[in-house]
């Protein structure tokens, strides 16, 4: 067997093991680039080490540790806290008021995962209280943070572009969120207000949080203390300048970090324990294993393979499908991203013809169009949260059904919006 088939075959193990096995990506990918790259290849360590994305990885801690400290110090708590108000007591807006919270926190900063860890738990226990579906309410809160995931300021969005950048796509940023962020609105909406959420803005007095069941809804916020709100003004200045002035996101938020450090506006310990060092690690192996195929030849067997379930006109409807069952059981930006968005060129070779920039986007619509899944980090997320009152088992499978239709409509979505011109 030829190393380019091993190599390939390497990968397609760690594709189907992040599907059943919760073992860190990150550690399996670089032992196997290493044996791989130096004992069937020849490759120096020095080459195999090559692949390491430094830029990336600077990029996500700076990032995740700034908002870890937000976390820590309890500044997004209160943000959070006086949020939810927004709703007025009324059962139907609570949800999209979550929707819209955690497309904010995503946005800025926190990205999709650490916007649904935070939410997650007061927003499954409001659900709860209020008579509201816990389907529907993980139903926004997930679409709603994943809608702002792509942000050039938040650690997915950062992945995706940086993955862009290195195969000619620059300049796309924003547009590559406003295409997730419009993909996610529309399922999301579409799937509350047709899966029963019209009925929640209809009086009921045995669930309306208004006469009694207030809760979390309503319940005293202490006001931001000096350190929190100088850690709002640090995020917000970070926000400005990498808007305005494209600053480098990863070195203006270690700046911000050093700042609260100083300050002692957070636990720098605990900020340090709280970042997903979990992803960071598998995103930057995954990424290593995969530039290794790239010098073995793995990567164009891997792309040949790919073209052969498609043709220049469907390739956009296809790549969305194959990466949407894919990310229905693992990591959407740790394994998808860094496996799929590096082929592009090599896809369009083998094809004949097609829009780089159209398969991106496909690749990055599909693969988190899926993400409310319970065996995706989001579905999880929501699900662990949900209260003594819900019923997990079948909320699981309500999860389950959403997660893999969505997989389907990607690949429609996508088809029709990013198909071959």
């Amino acid at each position: 067997m030829s190393v380019a088939a091993v190599s390939l075959l390497a990968l397609l193990a760690v594709i189907v093991i992040s599907c059943f096995s919760p073992i860190n990506l990150g550690f399996l990918s670089i032992a196997l680039a290493f044996l791989i790259g130096r004992f069937l290849a020849g490759l120096p360590v020095s080459a195999i080490v090559s692949g390491f994305p430094g830029s990336l990885f600077l990029t996500l801690a700076g990032i995740t540790l700034l908002f870890a400290q937000a976390r820590v110090n309890g500044t997004l708590d209160k943000v959070a806290a006086r949020s939810i108000r927004l709703a007025r007591g009324n059962r139907g807006m609570i949800p999209i008021v979550f929707f819209f919270l955690g497309l904010g926190l995503a946005t800025i900063g926190a990205g999709n995962i650490a916007a649904t860890a935070l939410l997650a738990p007061v927003a499954m226990s409001v659900a709860g209280r209020a008579g509201i579906s816990g389907f529907l309410m993980a139903l926004m809160l997930a679409n709603g943070a994943n809608a702002g995931g792509l942000s050039p300021l938040a650690p997915t969005g950062i992945i995706a572009n940086e993955l862009m950048r290195r195969i000619g796509l620059e300049g796309v940023a924003w547009r590559n969120y406003v295409n997730t962020l419009a993909a996610q609105s529309i399922v999301a909406f579409g799937g509350y207000f047709l899966l029963g959420g019209s009925k929640l803005f209809r009086a009921d007095p045995e669930h309306d949080p208004r006469p009694g069941n207030e809760g979390i809804v309503s319940q005293h916020v202490e006001p931001f203390t000096r350190y929190q709100w100088l850690t709002l003004a640090v995020i917000a200045t970070l926000v400005c300048c990498a808007v305005l002035f494209r600053i480098d996101v990863g070195m203006g938020a270690f700046v911000g970090a050093a700042i609260l450090s100083l300050a002692r506006a957070a636990d720098e310990e605990a900020a340090v324990k709280c970042m997903p060092w979990g992803v960071i690690l598998m995103v930057c192996g995954v990424t290593i294993l995969v530039e290794v195929l790239g010098k073995t030849g793995g990567m164009d067997l891997f792309t040949r393979l790919l073209a052969r379930l498609s043709e220049p006109s469907t390739i956009t409807g296809v790549v969305a499908l194959v990466t949407g069952v894919i990310s229905v059981y693992s990591s959407s930006s740790g394994v998808v991203l860094p496996t799929f968005l590096p082929t592009i060129p090599g896809l369009i070779a083998n094809l004949g013809g097609g829009n780089p920039l159209m398969i991106a986007y496909s690749i990055n619509v599909g693969s988190h169009l899926v993400d409310v899944s319970p065996l995706s980090t989001l579905g999880a997320l929501c699900l662990a949260a949900a209260p003594p009152e819900e019923d997990r088992a079948l909320l699981y499978r309500k999860l389950m059904a959403w997660g893999w239709s969505m997989a389907l409509v990607g690949g429609v979505v996508c088809q029709l919006l990013f198909g071959y011109r």
